[in-house]
Order: structure tokens, then sequence, then C-alpha cells
């Protein structure tokens, strides 16, 4: 492969990362706050607001159910206004954030639901207050399984990010179209998809070997 070709994998290795970064720090920003909510407050959980978590969830599954591509080209206006362009990295850090945040939220949802209820009664019986309960006993509990989801979302992201690249996005997906595909260029495509296994398998292995530091369940083992 020609340098110029290596330098064109090195700029769009560093775009798709960039997206996935930028768009997984402000992901969960608003996923992760989102899912405490859904988490604690449905009926007779810590702190009930039933009427609001039943439309918030609505919400969330109806973002998460709208196909990515799809939703890509509806936010197009919003994405202009937020970053002046629909095309580049920056404008694929729009739709790659929404994108995100419903899922985070359902993961971080499903981690908080899964600690153990006997904790939470014995720190309200110990007069421990709403705030001090999520600081103190939910969140490290739930910061294993709320990593493996948060791994999980960052592995989505890589993939969101080459579909993105479809539509102007840039990154290893839009390299892969207008070389790999549009040029007939083999040798560039199977590049494309090594470089975006081999990142999903860092993301993945990675954040489950932090996980498995932090899960209390498997040091207790």
């Amino acid at each position: 492969m020609s340098p110029q070709m290596l330098s064109l994998l090195t700029d769009a290795t560093l775009q798709t990362l960039s997206m996935v970064l930028v768009a997984g720090a402000l992901a969960c920003l608003g996923g992760i706050p989102l899912g405490l909510f859904l988490a604690l407050c449905g009926p007779g959980d810590l702190l009930p607001r039933p009427a609001l978590q039943r439309l918030l969830g609505l919400v969330v599954n109806a973002a998460r159910s709208t196909p990515f591509i799809i939703l890509v080209v509806a936010i197009v206006p919003l994405t202009r206004a937020l970053t002046g362009t629909s095309i580049g990295t920056a404008a694929a850090t729009v739709p790659l954030t929404l994108a995100a945040i419903p899922f985070i939220a359902r993961v971080v949802e499903a981690a908080v639901r899964e600690v153990d209820h006997g904790l939470l009664d014995a720190a309200r019986a110990m007069g421990a207050r709403p705030g001090q309960i999520i600081r103190l006993v939910l969140l490290p509990e739930a910061r294993a399984g709320i990593l493996r989801g948060l791994t999980l979302a960052a592995v989505n992201l890589v993939g969101y990010s080459a579909m993105v690249g479809a539509v102007g996005g840039g990154g290893l997906g839009d390299l892969g179209i207008r070389y790999g595909y549009q040029r007939f260029m083999p040798e560039m495509m199977l590049a494309v998809v090594l470089i975006l296994i081999v990142l999903v398998q860092i993301l993945q292995s990675g954040g489950e070997a932090l996980a498995r530091k932090l899960d209390k369940r498997h040091l207790k083992g």
C-alpha cells in the first residue's frame, strides 16, 4: 500500500476515534443521569415520579427504535444549526450522540435495577438520604454493569461511525465507501474492515477487563 493510502487510513482512523470519543462523552453526560432517573423514579422506587418516568421511557423507546441512518437524515436541520454543516466529523457527532444517549440510559437503568434491594433497605433503615444512597450504595454496586454497558455503547458507536460515512460523515466508513467501493480498491476496503475489527476488540477487551476489576462479586469469588 502506498504512503498516500497509509496517510488516508491514519487520518480516517483518527477521525473515527474523534467521533467515537466525543459522541461517547456527550452521550454519557446525557444518558447516565437519564438512566438513573428511569431506574429510580418509577412507582415505589427511591424517588418516585411515575408520570414523568413513563413519558421519558416512551421517548427513549421511540429513539431506540429509529434506525440510525434515518435518524441521521431526519435531524439534518438540527445538525446544521449546531455545527453549521451537515457533513464531516463534527456534524456526524450530533446523530452519534443522539443515538447513544437512549442506549446508555437503558443499560444504566438495567445495571442499577440489578442492585440488591436489601442493600437499599439497609441504607434506608440507617437513615441515609436518597442522594447518599445513590452515591454510596447504588453507583458503587452497579459500576461494573454500567461499565459493561458503556463498553457495548462504545462498540456500537464504532459501527455507527462507519455507517455515517455513507452520508459524508468522514472517518473509516467514508474512506471505505469512496475508495474501497466507488474506486474499486478491495485492499482499501479490507484495511478499513481490519482497523474497525481491531478497534472493536480493543474497546471490548479493555472494557471487560476493567469491569471485572470493579465487579465486587468477581472479587469476592
